[in-house]
This record gives C-alpha cells, sequence and structure tokens, in this order.
C-alpha cells in the first residue's frame, strides 16, 4: 500500500468510523468524466476502511448517448449512488430516480482550454484575445455535457461570434473532448480541467477567462432504486468530507468545503 492510499484509507476510517459496524454492501456507482480521478484515488481507501466492495460504471452526465447516465437509469441498469454535473442530478430527482434530498455537492471545477501536445498554445489572457483565438482556429471541440451545453448555447453567443465559429465547432459525445485533440480531429477543446489533465497528447493553455467562464459543480445523490442506500450514504459523506480534499484538488477540482468558506 503506498504512503498515499494508507493516508486516505486512515481518513476513510475516521470519517466513517461514527457510523458503526455494517455489513459489507456491494455498491454500484454511475458516474460522469469530470469527478473520475479523484474518484478513482478514493474509493479503494473506501473499500479497504469499510470491507464494501464498490462497482463502477462511466457515463456523461447528460446527453443522447446510449452511455449517458440518465439513458442508462432509464434502462433499468442498476445504481446505488449517483455522481454528475449537480443540475443533472437535479433533473434525476425531479424524474424520480434519485432520493430527492440526497444531493450532495462534491467539487467545482472551471473550464479549460487544451491543444494538441507540442501545437503553439494561443493567448487567451483576456476576453479580446480568447475571442480571436477561436475565430483564428480551425476546429473546436467541446463536450456534449454541462460545460459544452455552457459553450454552444451561452459562451459563445456572448463573445458575438457564435455564427461565425458554428461551422468549425464540433460537440463531442461520450469522450474526452482532449483524446480528439490528441488525435489531431480539432485545434483547441474545451473541457473542465479534471477531465483535460489524464488524457495523454494534449498541452493545457489554461483556464477561459473569467468574464465567460461557468465553474461546474459536481454532485453525488443516490439512486431512488438503491439496493444498498445506507452505504450509498456513506460514500457519499466520504465523498464530501475534508478527508478526501487533497484527491480531490490534485484531480484539478476546489473541493465545495473549501469553495464555500472563501
Amino acid at each position: 500500500m503506498t504512503a498515499i492510499v494508507a493516508r486516505y484509507v486512515l481518513a476513510a476510517a475516521g470519517v466513517l468510523l461514527f457510523a458503526g459496524p455494517a455489513p459489507a454492501a456491494d455498491i454500484t456507482v454511475m458516474i460522469s468524466g469530470g469527478y473520475a480521478e479523484a474518484y478513482k484515488a478514493l474509493v479503494p481507501p473506501f473499500e479497504q476502511a469499510t470491507g464494501n466492495k464498490v462497482t463502477t460504471v462511466y457515463g456523461p452526465s447528460m446527453g443522447e448517448t446510449p452511455q449517458a447516465i440518465p439513458n442508462r437509469i432509464a434502462r433499468g441498469e442498476p445504481a446505488d449512488v449517483v455522481i454528475g454535473v449537480g443540475y443533472a442530478v437535479d433533473k434525476l430527482a425531479d424524474d424520480g430516480k434519485v432520493v430527492r434530498g440526497s444531493r450532495t455537492d462534491l467539487a467545482q471545477v472551471l473550464i479549460y482550454m487544451a491543444v494538441r501536445a507540442g501545437a503553439p498554445k494561443p493567448d487567451i489572457r483576456s476576453l479580446d484575445a480568447f475571442r480571436q483565438a477561436l475565430l483564428a482556429a480551425k476546429s473546436i471541440a467541446y463536450s456534449d455535457s454541462a460545460s459544452g451545453v455552457y459553450i454552444s448555447t451561452e459562451m459563445l453567443a456572448r463573445l458575438g461570434i457564435a455564427d461565425a465559429v458554428k461551422a468549425k465547432s464540433t460537440m463531442v459525445p461520450a469522450e474526452p473532448v482532449g483524446r480528439v485533440v490528441a488525435r489531431g480531429e480539432a485545434e483547441i477543446g474545451f473541457q473542465p480541467l479534471s477531465a483535460l489533465r489524464p488524457v495523454p497528447g494534449i498541452d493545457i493553455v489554461g483556464p477561459i477567462p473569467p468574464e465567460v467562464q461557468r465553474p461546474t459543480v459536481y454532485a453525488a445523490g443516490i439512486a431512488a432504486s438503491a439496493r444498498e442506500p445506507a452505504a450509498a450514504k456513506a460514500l457519499i459523506d466520504y465523498l464530501a468530507s475534508p478527508a478526501s480534499a487533497e484527491a480531490v484538488k490534485e484531480s484539478g477540482m476546489d473541493p465545495i468545503a473549501a469553495v464555500q468558506v472563501k
């Protein structure tokens, strides 16, 4: 066991100690990519501290693809915990697929730009420079989840360039945008930093300007069909606890507790 994992195990055990002993449970989690790196670091310590086994299913928080979490749930795929963009979790609660009142905010992250590794990095330090970089780019990619929906429906219009870049812009379904950029299929790409960092073959340019930035909040909720609601809540409580903050920060996100203190 590495020192980092050992530290997370001790932290998880401390957070969960108040819950008392409970039979080991099998928990199924449906999760979108933005929170995935922090989650991957935190699940093994949770399993070791509790004896629970966590099965993970990945998919976008929204969208039309079969992999999208709402579509998986609509097909009857089992889930105990849902982790995704906050308003997508709210929509599932409105639809009766997530227990109302169980939403717990975990982290927030900013939208960043990436280019293929070794490619020139556009200047995006000012709003005008950012606008010019988008106009000059041969192709633009963004996700079919929250950040991409915002870019395509609001940000480009606010910049006054929606029509000018429409033909060269692509919404990427069910795949990290960084992979599309790494393959050279888009000159520039946008996604939350936590989704871009794990992708090889790209260089991260930086965050988009604050005037058009839109932080994405990731939240967890207990699925209405959960077979292990108590264990699901224990996992969510751990992910939202200060014990998880280090892993969240290392993934490029801000823990919600830290955001609220600012």
